[in-house]
């Protein structure tokens, strides 16, 4: 991902910034971040959240894509809100397909089903489509994404989920790509179950009608903001179904049609 965007940014926003990258080192969360920003200043959680992501740049934390959320209209209306939000991936949250991780790498895990976009060409145009979505589209997998929260009790609006890079933890990516050209994305039904048991249920309707919608808006975001998607690139286009709380011993498989599987477990503390 490039960024070309430059903005002054207030010592407020440095401060929310250093708080949440805080609670994630100490593993005790924060309280909500919204208080000491403008309230519904979606902008001003944007910049918290770019504060961390050149913060994290300088420790060589690699970036390799994106995360869409609030793809669900329930959701949305929920928090009162009628867009998606966006988040950054990095190397170091991928999980490999059916490792475990320790239940304490995430603060208050949940976990959700997606289907992941990688990307074979760069996205640096304007108001891209879905054609170009998918001219760029190298193929598809299976995800599935552990959400976590900064915040205590997960006590969010939309402005505490933006600066908390969009509630990002941790994914796992199945391992048999698939050419969208073989696909119906937004008929591709999902069954998430935990230990064998059925906990989610959904399709790729329910991501804004269709993934690739959500890809096109993550990719004009990204565009208006003065940045881009790229070769490579990993875009989490959001949840098929609803999200279910991590306890440890937790194992979860999401099988999507079309798609394959992916798998996750969840061990004790380190």
């Amino acid at each position: 991902m490039s960024n070309s965007n430059s903005t002054t940014i207030s010592n407020k926003i440095i401060s929310v910034a250093a708080e949440l990258r805080k609670a994630a080192e100490t593993g005790v969360p924060c309280d909500a971040v919204r208080h000491q920003l403008d309230e519904m200043s979606i902008e001003s959680a944007y910049q918290v959240q770019q504060v961390n992501h050149q913060f994290w740049q300088q420790q060589d934390r690699r970036p390799v894509g994106c995360k869409i959320g609030l793809t669900s209209k329930s959701v949305q209306k929920q928090l009162g809100v009628d867009q998606p939000d966006f988040g950054l991936l990095y190397a170091d949250m991928f999980v490999a397909d059916g490792d475990q991780i320790a239940i304490n790498q995430v603060l208050q895990p949940k976990v959700e089903a997606e289907i992941a976009l990688v990307l074979g060409h760069d996205l640096n145009i304007s108001m891209p489509t879905v054609a170009d979505i998918i001219s760029a589209t190298a193929y598809a997998l299976p995800a599935i994404e552990i959400v976590g929260s900064r915040i205590a009790n997960w006590d969010i609006n939309i402005v505490d989920t933006i600066a908390d890079n969009a509630s990002s933890g941790m994914f796992a990516l199945g391992g048999s790509p698939k050419k969208l050209a073989d696909l119906d994305l937004r008929l591709c039904g999902m069954v998430m179950e935990r230990r064998g048991e059925q906990v989610s249920v959904g399709a790729g309707q329910a991501c804004l009608g269709h993934p690739l919608n959500a890809a096109v808006w993550v990719a004009r975001t990204f565009a208006e903001r003065g940045q881009y998607l790229k070769a490579g690139d990993i875009i989490l286009t959001g949840a098929l179904g609803p999200m279910v709380s991590a306890e440890p011993g937790d194992q979860f498989e999401a099988r999507i049609s079309g798609l394959g599987s992916v798998r996750v477990g969840f061990a004790k503390e380190d």
